[in-house]
Parts: C-alpha cells; structure tokens; sequence
C-alpha cells in the first residue's frame, strides 16, 4: 500500500529459465503448510530475468542502483537476528539512475555451488532464494524468490548390518539385526529381533524410527527428536518397516544435523 506516494511504485517479478518445464519439488515451511518451488542440484546454472512493472502509466522511479544476490543460508529459528550465510553472489543489474517504464534484467549465476540440500526442521532451516533489491533513497525495494537445491548422492561402498542387544541379566537377553546400517530415504527397512533368553512375561514389544535434531554449537545445543514411525507393535522375529519419511539425513559441521535412530 503506497500512503503519501511513499510505497513502492512499482511491482518486481523473478522469472526464471525454462520454469515450465524444470521440476519442482515440496518443502514444509515453519508453519507446517507444504510449498512447491522449483528444483535445481548442485554445480547447476540459475539463470533468468527479472521485470519491473510500473504501477502508474506514464511515471518513472529513481534508485540508486538495482542488484540480484542468490544467497544459500541457515535461519536458527530460535535466534533469527544471526543468519550464516554459506553462499552469497551478487549480480549488478543496473546502476543508479531512474526508470520510465517497464524494464527487464537478464541475470545468469553459472555453475552454481550447492553444497547442502534445502532443509526445514524443528528448530533450523536450510534455504536457496534469489533477492532482488531496488535500491532507493527512502526505502528499499525487495523481492525473494525460493529454490529447492537436492543432492546427489552415491551409495557406500562399505554398508555393514548393524547388531546390538539389550536386557536384564538372567531375565531378558534380545538381541536386534538391521541389514545395513545406512539407507536410502525409500528404502525399506528389514531387520530380525532375537528372542535368546526369556524368563519373564512380554506383554508387547514397541518399535520407533526417530529423527534426532541437534542445532547450535557449544553452548546453547538446541535438541529435538521426533517419532517418524512409532507403536508399531510386534512379538515376531522377522520384521519389514517401510520408510516413507522425505525428511533429509543431513550433518553441516558446526551448525546443525538430523540423524535418523531405529
């Protein structure tokens, strides 16, 4: 809303190449709604252009220089005045001077590094956005723009089973078999329980998937778990879990990771 002819005069639009048919990809946002943004991988070229459309036919708008930045960073939702940024270039689209109608910029950031995959957590958020900031004398004009960055990822070359055993000495001796110790986000989880040593009564037997979240470095941690898949009952020694969670297995050192526990 424009009060006294101080609003903005005109409207910014980020339009990227080829966004008709690039894939796109959902992400939750802070709320827990779902967005749908378009999907780019590391080394990449994000490339498009930006129209500025000017509300009034017939006016001009005077700024001190017009710039695009395609920023990669970290927001710790509960200390959102100190953002990392790990990816930050700037493109000058024009410089200071005054515009009498509507314009496009072409832009291009080519081969892109995209370390990490885009992320929203508990209490962290890993983002991808294009800015582009008209600067003026009295006040800024912004617009952002989301992206999705995914990973591609090898499969190790070393993925052993994984053993462990619980129990209470001369009563309950269990011992738990995971196939592999590291998996696909789609992959089906297959896994056997040993029953070694009973001598007391087993009303039922929970099994949970967990995703850990630890943020922060130091002090303060910040640590939240989350049950993706939990009371699934069983008193079988053979047992399937499917694991439909898209949540991503990410470690960025120093600020944040999410580990997924059986």
């Amino acid at each position: 809303m424009s009060f006294f002819g101080f609003g903005p005069s005109a409207d910014i639009e980020i339009v990227l190449d080829g966004q008709d048919s690039r894939k796109t990809a959902e992400i939750k946002t802070e709320d827990g709604k779902k967005e749908k943004h378009l999907l780019y991988y590391d080394g990449e070229t994000v490339a498009g252009k930006v129209n500025v459309t000017m509300k009034k036919a017939g006016s001009k708008m005077e700024h001190q220089g017009i710039k695009i930045e395609f920023i990669g960073q970290i927001e710790l939702y509960y200390d959102r005045g100190n953002h990392h940024e790990f990816t930050s270039l700037v493109k000058e689209l024009a410089r200071p001077g005054e515009i009498t109608g509507n314009t496009s910029y072409g832009f291009e950031f080519q081969q892109v590094e995209k370390p990490y995959e885009s992320y929203t957590g508990a209490n962290v958020r890993l983002r991808y956005f294009l800015r582009v900031t008209i600067v003026k004398r009295l006040s800024d004009s912004v617009k952002e723009q989301d992206i999705i960055v995914h990973t591609l990822s090898q499969y190790p070359e070393m993925n052993s089973s994984i053993k462990m055993e619980v129990g209470i000495e001369d009563c309950l001796h269990i011992e738990f078999e995971y196939n592999k110790s590291k998996y696909h986000l789609k992959d089906v989880i297959v896994g056997k329980i040993y029953f070694l040593l009973v001598r007391i009564k087993i009303r039922y037997m929970e099994l949970a998937i967990v995703r850990r979240e630890t943020t922060g470095a130091g002090d303060p941690l910040c640590e939240r778990s989350t049950s993706l898949i939990d009371n699934i009952h069983t008193l079988i020694a053979n047992l399937t879990v499917l694991l439909e969670e898209t949540c991503t297995t990410l470690i960025m050192p120093s600020k944040f990771s999410t580990i997924l526990l059986k």
